[in-house]
């Protein structure tokens, strides 16, 4: 690369955004990154709350699959920063991992912040430029427009990167405003929807006052043909959680189709029917058939009130197995972009080259949640997020290099 005193701009400090940065400027670039908030990847901060899940262990092959119809494109960026790559580019930034029972990796510390400084720190060393307060307002006149806190700037850089992110969580950062922008330009742009979100039930409120909050952990969640492993939890509105979220996709769609989703739960999916239904048959003596259900089958008392949420509980042991290991609920609506974790919608992947440059706009790239993919949590997420940052921070050194 001969393009040292070349100047990129990257718009969003996210872990697209800074990705790209960080491969722009290794590469001799003059790299400027403008964020609008006061600070930095604080969608990336949220993340890590409970624990940063970068990614996931399983057979790319299998991991691939979790992208639905973006597989394609998505593959080619992830072939080229795979898992094992982002686990390489975490560990040397100080930050050692481990894979957790589930197949996920974590950072030992468990944290973004330390992750987050490490980063910062290697992206000064290179010089990387941030600033934040900058907000990008589309273009003028052919330069990019930013309103500052002295007032609007114009850039006219060499190429840019755009990362600005989807509309979840827009307190943090990501409020979509950049649509109707790249719409004007000719840019086909799909209508934000969340993903990765809660559910709509309604509880009785006896239910929902007692258990608001609670896990049902280690269940099974199938809607139509697909079922997902892992933890739902109980919401005033309805339902949430991992095993929700891997399915959120194909739940959204079927509300928007058919106003409902029909899930059932499996609350003991390593356990068969069969041996259920024996250990349901021992007598119970004097026993409530809740302390029944706990102590003969190991049901939580979140589980054992849920079962009660279809109606009364039958009472042949065989039926009341199955009701176990298929408990109906009818979800019956979707939460709303503001409480959603990601975006389904954004910048038609048809609309971008194998570069993710935008075919209407040349040298203008994108990277993130603008891009119109979704995938489940599970380090799927960030991993295609920063995937997509080395992928557009490729292409747009290529592009400058075509150019002379």
């Amino acid at each position: 690369m001969t393009q040292s005193k070349r100047e990129v701009h990257v718009i969003g400090a996210g872990p697209a955004g800074l990705m790209a940065a960080e491969r722009l400027a290794q590469a001799g670039l003059s790299v400027v990154v403008h964020e609008r908030m006061p600070s930095v990847a604080r969608k990336f901060l949220m993340a890590g709350r409970g624990g940063l899940n970068l990614t996931h262990s399983e057979p790319l092959d299998r991991f691939l699959t979790r992208y639905g119809s973006a597989q394609a494109p998505v593959a080619r960026w992830i072939d080229a920063f795979t898992p094992a790559d982002l686990t390489a580019w975490v560990e040397g930034l100080g930050q050692p991992t481990f894979i957790g029972s589930s197949g996920r990796v974590f950072p030992r510390a468990m944290k973004t912040s330390p992750l987050l400084r490490a980063w910062l720190a290697r992206l000064g060393d290179l010089g990387v430029e941030i600033r934040i307060r900058s907000r990008w307002v589309g273009w003028r006149d052919g330069a990019l427009a930013f309103e500052t806190p002295d007032g609007e700037r114009l850039e006219r850089p060499d190429a840019v990167v755009l990362a600005l992110g989807g509309a979840s969580w827009p307190r943090l950062g990501s409020d979509g405003a950049w649509k109707p922008w790249l719409e004007a330009g000719g840019v086909a742009v799909a209508p934000f929807r969340p993903a990765n979100v809660g559910f709509d039930f309604a509880w009785s409120s006896l239910f929902r006052d007692r258990f608001a909050g609670q896990p049902l952990k280690g269940v099974a969640v199938t809607h139509g043909s697909r079922t997902a492993r892992g933890e739902a939890m109980i919401a005033r509105y309805g339902l949430e959680g991992g095993a929700v979220y891997a399915l959120s996709a194909a739940l959204r769609a079927s509300i928007e189709a058919d106003g409902r989703a029909d899930v059932h739960i499996d609350l003991k999916p390593d356990v068969a029917v069969g041996k259920l239904t024996d250990r349901l048959s021992k007598p119970r003596g004097k026993a409530s058939l809740s302390n029944h259900l706990r102590k003969v089958v190991g049901l939580e008392p979140v589980a054992v009130a849920l079962l009660y949420e279809a109606g009364p509980l039958p009472v042949s042991p065989r039926a009341l197995a199955e009701r176990i290991k298929a408990m109906p609920l009818t979800l019956t609506g979707v939460q709303g972009l503001e409480r959603a974790i990601s975006s389904a919608g954004g910048v038609a992947l048809d609309g971008v080259d194998e570069r993710l440059m935008l075919v209407a706009r040349p040298g203008v790239f994108v990277a993130g949640e603008m891009l119109d993919w979704e995938a489940p949590t599970g380090g799927y997420l960030l991993q295609a997020s920063f995937a997509s940052g080395a992928q557009a921070a490729r292409g747009l050194i290529d592009w400058l290099d075509s150019r002379g």
